[in-house]
């Protein structure tokens, strides 16, 4: 088919054009903005794209035209299509008649947790050589990317907003489910949900149409979502570490998750016990009780499908989140800033006590911003404050587009900032992000974590205070690449293909200046360290220390078994910094053999050296 995107350069239009492009229909699409990295990915596959909407640009007769739920009814392409007798449909609605036919299909769903359990799934399942189709509300840490149309089951994250202006059931009753995981039901979205009982009948809805020979997986310490669950026609089994009354027999949960313990860098590991005979013991470098939940839901899920036990607790150990859900936005002066996309007080109160001691046994300061439909109201003014109240300092940034939340039904911020400090937590409420970075950066210590929510960018409030900090230690961004291959050549250093070369972390100073680099080629549950490197004039500051232990705490992070580098004059500096052994160039694996490093030639007097984490 012929199909067109209005607002093609929009993350979820942007997965779609991939999607649709792969499955070979002719694509093309329109937005207001073009831009990278969106309209970079658009012209690699080949899709073409309108800047600015006008009637003219459907002059290429498409046989539909996709409308997201931005797009109003008196859109000009939509009246364009109208006028041209252009079917109108949405994107849920193409995936249930061009995609999802004759697929398995996973969707998981809930009011918290669904792209953080989407992407496992798809991880897990692709790692197994599954070859899953995906469509995930965010990017993957493990491949950078929202989407891929393989042969394999297809796991969507499913969404219960509405469709489009013409179509306003929930984007999840389009999917064609026949496994779900259902993570919670609360009340959210207030903007097209009228209460409670409204989000429920969606869910009902939603719970109807998995088939008698499908699975519905519910957590058992949501009490809402286990009462929908009641409905389905198909087999229910529930799925929990915590049952806070939800289920009142640890026996009667036939998923069951216990923690064993913790490992370096912050890792969980736990036994899985189904019907209460014990699985397996799997470890995962997710934070919190929440995403304990999550990832057994997963395993309970891929099980499900046929995947070996083996292959599942790979697949969990390695797989690394996703962008904005407790992401390390780096680290400055020993503080670490974490970027989350919580809004809603459930898991703004669960993401605070699941990263408590996570990357240091400093002071948990929690900056919110009340940004999303439902945050920016007064309906949880009350539930705020026992949330934020789980960190050791809050900060409460400015209602966003406050006009949409009129007074009397608008988050009372200096009223949260009162309650909060009536809990005996340190509060203020500040109107600007440059009040925030000077109000906060001057007392921030080494070993403090900052944990910045909110559902939009905060004006790039992670970055400034980072650089306020001064001398920042963040993932590299594309753009940085040039630079970074410019600080290898100056100092001889191998800077070929730096993008096959996997992660690359990079140093910035207070002013925005690289003065450093590290990377990690990431092969299987092995990687090689490369390109450490820090500006001459930096030297003997400590740099190359902070640098390489960013790394390795990456590593552990991702759960990386061992670790290969090869230097010529830091072998005494790698050991005794880090327990790092000499080995033999010979015994290295086949995998660190072929990769980038060696291939773009090593010194041979170059020693091998080997951490095991």
């Amino acid at each position: 088919m012929k199909l067109h995107l209005i607002g093609i350069c929009g993350t979820g239009m942007g997965a779609a054009a991939g999607l649709l492009s792969a499955a070979g229909h002719e694509v093309r699409g329109s937005d207001e903005h073009v831009y990278p990295p969106m309209s970079t990915q658009l012209q690699e596959l080949g899709v073409p794209v309108f800047e600015g909407y006008r009637n003219e640009n459907l002059d290429w007769a498409p046989d539909a035209v996709v409308v997201g739920n931005v797009c109003r009814k008196d859109h000009v392409e939509v009246l364009s299509a109208q006028a041209r007798g252009i079917r109108l449909t949405s994107f849920p609605a193409a995936m249930e008649d061009l995609l999802l036919p004759g697929r398995t299909t996973l969707v998981v769903t809930g009011t918290h947790g669904k792209t953080t359990t989407t992407a496992m799934a798809a991880w897990v399942l692709e790692q197994a050589g599954a070859d899953p189709a995906y469509l995930i509300g965010g990017v993957s840490l493990n491949t950078g990317r929202t989407y891929a149309l393989g042969k394999g089951p297809f796991v969507i994250e499913g969404d219960e907003y509405d469709t489009a202006f013409f179509d306003k059931k929930s984007k999840f009753l389009h999917y064609l489910p026949q496994v779900a995981i259902l993570t919670s039901i609360e009340l959210d979205h207030i903007d097209i949900f009228t209460d409670l009982a409204h989000i429920k009948e969606c869910f009902r809805a939603f719970v109807a149409l998995l088939p008698e020979d499908g699975l519905l997986l519910v957590h058992a310490d949501s009490p809402d979502a286990v009462e929908v669950a009641r409905s389905a026609r198909c087999r229910v089994e529930r799925y929990g570490s915590s049952i806070a009354g939800a289920v009142p027999e640890p026996e009667a949960i036939e998923w069951r998750a216990q923690l064993c313990g913790t490992r370096p860098g912050g890792r969980t590991v736990f036994d899985v016990f189904r019907r209460g005979e014990l699985l397996g013991r799997f470890d995962s470098g997710l934070p919190g009780q929440y995403n304990l939940d999550n990832t057994l839901s997963v395993i309970a899920a891929v099980h499900h499908l046929g995947i070996g036990l083996a292959q599942i607790e790979r697949g969990v150990r390695l797989f690394a989140g996703v962008k904005r859900r407790q992401e390390s936005r780096g680290q400055a002066q020993g503080v670490t800033v974490v970027d989350d996309f919580a809004h809603h007080p459930t898991a703004v109160k669960k993401t605070l006590v699941g990263l408590r001691g996570r990357y240091g046994q400093g002071r948990l300061v929690a900056v919110f911003e009340p940004r999303s439909a439902t945050s920016r109201t007064a309906v949880f003014q009350k539930e705020y404050a026992e949330a934020l109240a789980a960190a050791d300092e809050v900060v409460i940034g400015a209602v966003h587009l406050p006009e949409k939340a009129p007074l009397g039904n608008r988050l009372d911020t200096e009223l949260l900032a009162t309650e909060i400090r009536g809990r005996g937590v340190p509060a203020r409420a500040l109107s600007t992000t440059d009040e925030i970075v000077e109000a906060l950066a001057p007392h921030l210590a080494a070993g403090d974590t900052v944990v910045i929510m909110s559902s939009g960018s905060f004006e790039g409030l992670h970055d400034r205070l980072l650089r306020r900090l001064g001398d920042a230690v963040v993932p590299a961004l594309p753009g940085d690449r040039e630079e970074v291959a410019g600080l290898l050549r100056d100092l001889r250093l191998p800077a070929e293909e730096l993008e096959q070369r996997g992660d690359l972390m990079i140093l910035r100073d207070a002013h925005g200046g690289m003065v450093g680099c590290v990377g990690l080629e990431i092969h299987g549950d092995m990687a090689l360290l490369h390109s450490l490197a820090v500006h001459k004039e930096r030297r003997g500051e400590g740099l190359g220390w902070m640098l390489a232990e960013a790394a390795l705490f990456r590593a552990r992070l991702r759960g990386l078994r061992r670790i290969f580098l090869l230097t010529e004059h830091a072998t005494d500096f790698f050991a005794e910094k880090f327990g790092f052994v000499p080995v033999e160039r010979g015994q290295l694996p086949a995998e660190v053999q072929g990769s980038t490093e060696v291939r773009m030639g090593a010194s041979q007097q170059a020693v091998a050296m080997q951490l095991d984490l």
